[in-house]
């Protein structure tokens, strides 16, 4: 029995369900979801092994089309370097809905290379011959190997999907390890857990511009201890994450902890502290710091 393995692009417009779909996909959160749309800022892969085949799952951040400033940037250099690098694509649309920034992407897409065209959110749907327009309507716009509708939030349905890639990806041994889930380290991950919380538990209080550094991480084999700085842009927005007698910086740091006890498989103790640093989102040194080039 030949074993196949590939890396599969996943793109977007921002908010379609990009790291929700590729969480699922891989079976544990090595993406974080929130409704700001510049939640996913790096290019984060997540590994889903199966007896014959490695699906290697580049979750990208949403194509950028506002606030031109050197983190978006990059950020929009993450997916078309992403998208040069893969042997599938995943484009993601929502529902029912093709809009400027769905445009955008088009042009993208890379010639050549097979492209899954994901419609997700059909729960939102109440007709679902009212998709079938739709579907037709985006057929017409490129040669797509293959449109699948789902719901990236529904079980059943993600699981339907490697076996619709699977043929699309070539023969080859796997590149990681059985019980990998990502390529990236358990400091990242629990860096990328704090920030999910802090835009999760600010709503609109906080712009996008908020970052998160790991500044000590320390673990045996029970214990893992966790120092990280919540970097903000404007001293207005410091009070804001602290909430009122630090109460809102104790839930981030609760519930942050708990998903890092659920992904690690050990116990957190997790330290939080609050920092304003403005222009951070323009500070090509801050950057590089948090990772982006």
């Amino acid at each position: 029995m030949s074993h196949r393995v590939g890396v599969i692009a996943v793109i977007g417009r921002p908010n379609v369900g990009k790291s929700t779909l590729v969480n699922a996909l891989v079976g544990a959160k090595v993406s974080i979801v929130s409704s700001k749309p510049q939640t996913t800022r790096h290019r984060i892969l997540g590994v889903r092994t199966e007896a014959d085949a490695q699906f290697i799952f580049a979750d990208t951040p949403g194509f950028q089309t506002r606030h031109r400033n050197a983190l978006n940037q990059a950020m929009n250099r993450t997916v078309t370097q992403a998208l040069g690098e893969v042997d599938l694509v995943l484009w993601l649309v929502e529902a029912g809905r093709y809009s400027a920034g769905d445009a955008r992407i088009l042009p993208l897409l890379p010639p050549g290379k097979p492209v899954v065209l994901v419609v997700n959110k059909t729960d939102r749907i109440a007709d679902k011959a009212s998709l079938l327009p739709f579907l037709r309507d985006m057929s017409a716009r490129h040669a797509f190997a293959e449109i699948v509708p789902l719901c990236a939030e529904h079980a059943k349905d993600v699981e339907r999907l490697p076996a619709i890639l699977k043929p699309y990806l070539p023969e080859g041994e796997p590149w990681f390890a059985e019980d990998d889930i990502t390529d990236r380290s358990a400091r990242f991950l629990a860096g990328e857990l704090v920030r999910e919380k802090v835009f999760r538990l600010t709503g609109d209080e906080i712009p996008y511009a908020v970052a998160v550094t790991v500044e000590g991480f320390e673990e045996t084999d029970t214990l893992i201890r966790i120092d990280a700085v919540i970097w903000v842009d404007r001293a207005a927005h410091k009070p804001i994450v602290l909430g009122t007698g630090g109460e809102r910086l104790k839930r981030i740091g609760s519930e942050a902890r708990q998903d890092m006890e659920q992904l690690f498989g050990r116990k957190v103790f997790l330290s939080l502290w609050v920092k304003v640093r403005g222009g951070w989102a323009d500070d090509v040194r801050m950057l590089r710091q948090l990772g982006h080039e």
